[in-house]
């Protein structure tokens, strides 16, 4: 069944009108992929979160103490997981839960592999890395981070690693140029040293305008190859505070952090730049000294250390808790760890921990706080940034300086008839001086397409602008051979303000008369005014009570309150010589008699017949003086006078003083204005 639907004229528009709209609100709908669209990512948003990774490694038994047949305190679950015992009840044991768990036979490279190689390709992306073994003292933090010629540790292998990475992106042909750079210093005793140069000292920590950890003046140095980093670095590693205990014949006396750098410049359009950054660090352990038998500086070394850890605990805290103040200041290393923890790097933190029972207590503490630790959220974003290239200065000669005109007249007239087989070839070498837009020939096709689908966006956008790019040849040549003339009349304008500036100079040399016939163009300056100071605000000047009551005893006071006065003050002027005298207005305080009297009878009143709410209205007097006032009176009777308030206990002398000026003075001008 068909039904047939008629519309009238006035419908159909409204459907017509309906339609458009629909198409005008969403063309994305019916243009699809011809339309060039601009999204905004990451503009206003905040980077992903990236939780810390903590990995634990137990080392195996030394001192032959497995073959005594002791059994080990802490045992693998499966690869992210460990137990040990409790010490409070041997019967039950304490689970932990991690990223990843390396038992005793886990080699170099499967630690390596597993929790360290990974995060390096966030280095070419210009993002932060770090990576810190923790642990107490003899736990094989510096043989994880080190390892030995035969085992080689994490540092020799993310270097090696990195260095073919590097080579590899930044090779021929590649966008991106990279390069590395490599830093190593040493905190010991919270002095920051540089272990490429010793002479240098203690070193100052700082933090730039986008909150970038900075320690001026630290070593640098370019390394391209693994032997350039083992040529520096070897060396460097002997300058390393290091020690003997009882624990461990080598013992770190210093926390030590690599510090390497991977810079990246592109070499097309917009020529961005990106910097990623990865700290190595290799934490001294935390010490007990009844065990080490520190004593001297090495007791003194090991303060250092436990309170720097101290410091570093206190940190992990505060950012599981979500506090509002970090203590990163409180120490030198975690100062250096801010990007590390809470901050915007990827974070690898190795839990180096012993078998024995006699380091139970420590292999607890460092646990527990590598727990806490893998509940720290950073931030990691890319450090990018925009160099902007700058056109080198274009030097014209003195014959390009001059106008066409002047340049025929320079010529012979036998030059203008022979003249040149092509007329536009000179504007056009001059134009390639000038303008860059010559040079599009010359450009790489994809930086090309690039500027000219700018251009069309910009004229899509409504810009107002002449566009160059996408202008035919032949008008593009017309639009810069315009603007060669307007900048050669600019210069040619400029030039010949210099000479009229040389004439000028040259009639100041003549005499006076002939000066005043010769240049009569010349401007003399101007006549200066008199510029007078600014006239003051007119004041009240307030007179003390003893002579407002002398002025009142005089028979010819006259009865009004505010007296205007007269003034002179002295105006400088400029020119003139004599300085001007004019009269200034002031006003002084005056009171006749009748309204003091008047005054003083009125508050005696008050005191002898006002309640206690009445004598608050009087100033200086609250609820305390008031219940005085009133109690005093019920004693010994009414005020003869207004003095008698000295006699009232708690009122001073000064008090009385300050009570009438304010008092008096208020109540006789509140009396003139009421008979006025």
């Amino acid at each position: 069944m068909k039904i047939k639907v008629y519309l009238t004229c006035s419908q159909c528009l409204l459907l017509m009108f309906a339609k458009y709209m629909i198409w005008f609100a969403t063309p994305d709908l019916y243009v699809g992929a011809g339309r060039c669209r601009l999204s905004k990512v990451g503009a206003g948003r905040r980077p992903p979160p990236a939780r810390v990774r903590v990995a634990v490694r137990l080392r195996p038994f030394v001192d032959g103490t497995a073959a005594a047949g002791e059994p080990p305190c802490v045992r693998g679950l499966d690869s992210c997981s460990l137990e040990i015992a409790n010490w409070r009840n041997h019967q039950e044991t304490l689970k932990y839960q991690f990223d990843a768990f390396y038992g005793e036979r886990s080699s170099q490279q499967d630690v390596y592999a597993g929790s360290v190689q990974p995060i390096l390709r966030h280095l070419l992306e210009g993002q932060n890395a770090s990576v810190l073994a923790y642990g107490p003292t003899g736990a094989g933090k510096t043989h994880t981070m080190l390892g030995s010629p035969e085992q080689p540790g994490v540092i020799p292998r993310a270097l090696m690693d990195l260095l073919q990475l590097t080579r590899e992106e930044g090779g021929e042909g590649r966008p991106w140029a990279l390069s590395v750079t490599m830093s190593y210093l040493e905190i010991y005793q919270e002095k920051v040293l540089d272990l490429l140069d010793p002479a240098s000292g203690d070193l100052v920590i700082r933090e730039d305008c986008r909150g970038n950890i900075l320690i001026p003046g630290l070593t640098q140095k370019p390394i391209t190859s693994f032997a350039d980093f083992e040529r520096h670095f070897l060396p460097a590693s002997r300058n390393r505070t290091v020690g003997a205990t009882r624990l461990n014949q080598r013992s770190s006396r210093s926390h030590a952090v690599l510090l390497v750098k991977v810079d990246q410049r592109e070499r097309l359009a917009p020529f961005r730049q990106r910097e990623g950054k990865l700290y190595l660090i290799d934490l001294a352990g935390s010490e007990d000294n009844r065990r080490t038998g520190n004593k001297g500086l090495r007791l003194k070394e090991s303060g250092a250390i436990n309170s720097s850890l101290f410091v570093l605990g206190k940190v992990v805290d505060a950012l599981n808790q979500g506090l509002p103040r970090v203590p990163y200041r409180d120490s030198k290393l975690t100062r250096l760890l801010q990007d590390s923890l809470g901050g915007s790097a990827h974070s690898i933190l190795i839990a180096n921990i012993a078998p024995e029972r006699r380091f139970y207590l420590d292999t607890v503490s460092a646990l527990n706080f590598a727990a806490r630790s893998k509940e720290v959220i950073n931030r990691p974003f890319t450090n990018e940034s925009l160099q902007l290239r700058v056109l080198a200065p274009i030097k014209l000669s003195q014959k390009e300086l001059v106008g066409p005109s002047e340049a025929k007249r320079a010529r012979g007239p036998e030059e203008e008839e022979i003249g040149s087989p092509e007329p536009t070839a000179a504007p056009a070498s001059a134009s390639q001086k000038v303008s860059p837009l010559q040079k599009l020939s010359s450009m790489d096709p994809a930086v090309l397409e690039r500027l000219l689908s700018l251009d069309r966006l910009l004229g899509s956008q409504g810009s107002q602008g002449t566009h160059g790019l996408n202008t035919p040849r032949r008008e593009r040549m017309v639009l810069m051979k315009t603007m060669e003339e307007k900048d050669l009349e600019i210069e040619r304008l400029k030039m010949k303000q210099k000479e009229l500036e040389a004439k000028v100079l040259a009639q100041e040399a003549v005499d006076p008369k002939d000066k005043e016939n010769a240049s009569p163009a010349v401007l003399r300056p101007l006549a200066r005014r008199t510029v007078t100071v600014a006239k003051p605000l007119k004041k009240a000047v307030v007179m003390p009570l003893q002579l407002i009551q002398e002025q009142a005893a005089s028979p010819n006071a006259e009865i009004h309150i505010l007296k205007k006065k007269g003034r002179k003050r002295k105006l400088e002027s400029l020119d003139a010589s004599e300085p001007e005298e004019k009269a200034e207005d002031c006003w002084e305080l005056q009171i006749s008699p009748e309204l003091l009297a008047h005054g003083r009878q009125k508050i005696l009143d008050l005191l002898n017949e006002g309640s206690a709410r009445d004598l608050r209205s009087l100033q200086r007097i609250g609820q305390k003086k008031a219940q005085l006032i009133v109690g005093w009176r019920e004693l010994h009777g009414p005020f003869s006078q207004v003095e008698d308030l000295e006699r009232v206990e708690g009122i001073s002398g000064k008090q009385m003083e300050s009570f009438l000026k304010a008092n008096i003075l208020g109540l006789a001008a509140c009396h003139r204005c009421d008979t006025s």
